[in-house]
């Protein structure tokens, strides 16, 4: 019986949300799967301890042998031949695909030949001309990375509509601003029903440490006020998957170039920059210093608020008598 295979986005999808505590059952509705199909892969690869990049790698293994009697340099005799005789004359395999798919049916492309020979016949190795390392594809190392690290993101399309109506308190969107140093700058999350502000300045701009000053901010808050954060693509975020499990919330990312997609944080970063404006050097600035331009901005009033501060909404639990954001 055929069944659906999670891809590898799923598949962080799937330990980011079990590690937020979620059931197999939410997952497999918010991720869009049978729920079967959950089941079976944490039995497979680890309900207790799931780990999204080691479940994907050993499920490509399984298909890997399971696809290996059908690879076509095994199952047509005359292709193989054709491809052996022709690498002992010094045909390069991409002569050999052009050459052969006139005088040998069945012919497969250059790409499938050299994935034969380093996956299935390695000893015909010593028939190329150039004694290179391994057969790298057309697009370099660089772009395949980037194109694994934006699948461990969640999109901020794919956020629950409890999040983009604002109807609870816990969803949050993050941002740096810069100092003029470039390297220095301030951590700032703020909580998007009631704009409450969290910052934090940090003097060394890097992923580490930016996730280690958002674990620790987010340990003094309360769970039932934290659930998702809503970052941009900037590298400092890139621990993100560390965050998400430390803080036990849900990391989503804005589309590249869509700040609009934050408003919330973009708005509350310009009321940061009022104190700390853009060239600024932050090099001597303390946290106290922050702290004490955080405590202003959270005990102002806000229209969107009925006039209430955010420090009311989101501390003392008071309930705004405008709800249009």
């Amino acid at each position: 019986m055929s069944h659906t295979q999670l891809n590898l986005k799923q598949r962080f999808q799937l330990e980011t949300l079990l590690g937020a505590g979620w059931l197999q059952k939410n997952i497999a509705h918010h991720i869009d799967v049978n729920p079967s199909t959950i089941s079976r892969e944490l039995s497979l690869f680890g309900s207790s301890t799931y780990d999204a990049r080691s479940a994907h790698s050993q499920s490509a293994k399984r298909r890997k042998v399971g696809k290996r009697k059908s690879k076509i340099l095994l199952r047509n005799e005359d292709v193989r031949t054709y491809v052996e005789k022709k690498l002992k004359k010094a045909w390069s395999p991409e002569q050999i695909s052009g050459r052969g798919k006139t005088e040998c049916p069945g012919m497969v492309c250059h790409e499938t030949i050299y994935q034969f020979i380093y996956e299935e016949e390695t000893e015909w190795k010593i028939y190329f001309r150039q004694k290179k390392g391994k057969y790298r594809r057309r697009h370099g190392t660089k772009e395949r990375e980037k194109k694994r690290e934006d699948a461990k993101k969640q999109r901020i399309d794919t956020r629950p509509e409890v999040i983009e109506k604002r109807e609870r308190i816990g969803d949050w969107e993050g941002d740096t601003i810069v100092g003029g140093e470039k390297t220095t700058g301030i951590l700032t999350h703020v909580e998007r029903k009631s704009g409450y502000l969290i910052a934090d300045l940090f003097l060394k701009k890097n992923a580490v440490l930016i996730k280690e000053k958002t674990v620790e901010s987010f340990l003094k808050i309360p769970d039932d006020k934290k659930y998702s954060i809503t970052y941009d693509n900037g590298v400092e975020f890139s621990e993100h998957e560390i965050t998400g499990r430390k803080t036990k919330m849900i990391i989503y990312f804005a589309y590249p170039y869509h700040s609009w997609e934050r408003g919330t944080n973009e708005n509350t970063n310009g009321l940061l920059r009022q104190y700390f404006p853009k060239k600024m050097m932050f090099a001597k600035l303390t946290q106290k210093d922050v702290d004490a331009v955080v405590k202003g901005i959270n005990n102002r009033p806000r229209k969107r608020l009925g006039y209430l501060t955010p420090y009311e909404v989101f501390v003392e639990g008071k309930i705004a008598t405008q709800a249009r954001m």
